[in-house]
């Protein structure tokens, strides 16, 4: 561990050396005073349509390219965790769970082209800047309705050391001791790894490795964090922290978080070690970032490497990250639940982008504060302290008032708050945007944007 943290301290330092000042992201060539606008398009989501046809690929980019936008952000490592690309790390994708009429279902891959490659040919050739995105600290799914599982965990029985342990009311409990299928949602459906687990660092640098070969114009970590409050409390999570605060926890897990606490009111009495607890995961998760960014780096320089987090800042401490500049005084501004060295492992000096979820409901679209789309972007204005430029924007799918579509008249406030807060519009998802048929007041929203331009 201590070796881990001067190798940290030496890339915090110089993190931010290899980036180009005079480079903003997503930018076209035509209108160089503009800000990038990104669509994210997630792999489960969007398989029925794309995992078999670069027709459909073809069409639905062009349709993003015509309403405005310069990037997509193409999910190639789901929540199951194979991969959409060419590795030696992992399986590739042969199905995945979908959505239908009748209910969840799976839908098969049969196509044996490239599915990232195909992306990055037909955007390049549209003029798209083409992002790759992987779910990051995850290995296998419990799906729900009976449909089953898949997935490396669930493939290998040999990694479940790999996984994370939950500190629950019934005891330290293996996430995949949660196993039977009867009620995936308390279950931990999406199984996730330990993030301080050596093997599983190195496993997901592998995998970056390889898709960092690609011709990709920038990389996302998505799920780079814990899973919740709950993880991980297993041995090897436990060494560490007591290596990094030099002393023993006799009553583990208790003096860091009683076993099925699920969060602490603020302000409220917290055990002996639940802050310093906080900033260590906080610097698991910094840590590894640093070794994410050198392993692109190594292999591409050109390739700009960000991340996707929730604009919630106040209550990320449960996953385990700080997304802030490490300038940012997190202790003095959330002094319930950060110390004084938290700031040190904020991580937006490591970054060439971020993209930020302002996942505000319809009726919040403007605003201060968090839990409205503008306040959101604000909130990461201030946090980000000029380290890393980001773009902020909603999820038009899931998010309160947005589930059963209708909501056009909306889309173009969606713009306008977020793109003129931050330094850029991010939109989740496409699949929504095509359900809802969302394309023209996209265009509406972002030409009016664009009218402003110099």
């Amino acid at each position: 561990m201590l070796l881990l943290a001067a190798i940290g301290a030496i890339y915090s330092g110089c993190g931010s050396s290899d980036k180009d000042p005079d480079w903003i992201w997503g930018n076209d060539p035509q209108e160089s005073d503009a800000k990038p606008r990104f669509v994210w398009i997630d792999a489960a989501a969007n398989f029925p349509d794309y995992a078999n046809s670069k027709e459909n690929i073809e069409r639905d980019l062009t349709k993003a390219k015509n309403a405005g936008f310069t990037d997509i952000v193409v999910d190639v490592r789901p929540t199951m965790g194979d991969v959409l690309f060419k590795t030696t790390a992992v399986d590739q994708v042969q199905k995945l769970d979908v959505w239908t009429s009748t209910g969840y279902t799976y839908y098969e891959r049969t196509a044996t082209w490239d599915y990232l490659q195909a992306f990055i040919d037909i955007g390049h050739k549209l003029g798209l800047k083409v992002n790759a995105a992987i779910n990051t600290f995850v290995g296998g799914n419990l799906y729900p309705y009976g449909l089953g599982k898949q997935g490396l965990l669930f493939r290998d029985s040999s990694k479940k050391s790999w996984c994370t342990t939950l500190n629950l009311e019934a005891g330290l409990t293996n996430v995949m001791d949660l196993d039977s299928g009867n009620d995936p949602d308390n279950e931990y459906g999406t199984k996730f790894l330990n993030p301080a687990n050596e093997e599983v660092q190195q496993f997901i640098l592998n995998i970056l490795g390889d898709l960092a070969k690609y011709d990709v114009d920038g990389i996302f970590l998505d799920r780079c964090r814990y899973n919740d409050f709950a993880s991980d409390f297993s041995d090897t999570s436990r060494q560490q922290f007591e290596s990094y605060i030099g002393e023993k926890v006799a009553n583990f897990p208790n003096d860091i978080i009683v076993p099925g606490t699920s969060s602490y009111p603020l302000p409220a009495t917290k055990p002996k070690y639940f802050k310093k607890w906080l900033e260590f995961r906080a610097k698991v998760i910094h840590d590894f970032m640093v070794k994410a960014r050198s392993k692109v780096k190594s292999v591409n320089s050109k390739t700009r490497f960000g991340v996707y987090v929730g604009g919630w800042y106040s209550t990320y401490y449960e996953v385990g990250v700080n997304w802030a500049s490490p300038k940012y005084d997190t202790g003095a501004n959330f002094p319930d639940w950060a110390t004084a060295d938290y700031k040190n492992y904020g991580y937006a000096d490591l970054l060439d982008f971020m993209l930020v979820g302002a996942y505000a409901s319809t009726t919040s679209i403007y605003g201060n504060g968090e839990w409205t789309m503008q306040g959101f972007c604000k909130n990461a204005r201030t946090l980000l302290m000029g380290d890393v430029k980001f773009a902020g924007g909603p999820d038009v799918g899931n998010a309160t008032g947005w589930e059963n579509g209708g909501q056009a008249s909306k889309i173009p406030q969606t713009v306008d708050a977020c793109i003129n807060a931050g330094d850029g519009y991010f939109i989740f998802d496409m699949i929504h945007i095509k359900k809802y048929d969302y394309w023209d007041s996209l265009k509406e929203g972002i030409d009016t944007y664009l009218k402003t331009v110099k």
